[in-house]
């Protein structure tokens, strides 16, 4: 992945908050769900807790990951 992740949390019903990773292009904008929470959580605070860890794990997964190579033909 080489674009942004950006951590959203919502609350669809009264204290139940879930957090979503997206992928957004270079201006921000979402392009698609990279994890979302399986559960809610019973307070903002533990939704972003929970979503900054799962960024994290993101992140240093993609920093891991080899590079990606171009698939042109010699």
């Amino acid at each position: 992945m080489k674009n942004p992740i950006k951590l959203v949390i919502d609350e669809p019903a009264p204290g139940s908050f879930l957090w979503t990773l997206l992928e957004t292009d270079a201006g921000g904008v979402p392009r698609k769900v990279v994890r979302a929470a399986e559960y809610g959580a019973d307070t903002y605070e533990a939704a972003l807790a929970a979503g900054t860890r799962m960024m994290d794990a993101e992140i240093r997964k993609n920093l891991s990951a080899p590079p990606e190579r171009d698939s042109v033909s010699s």
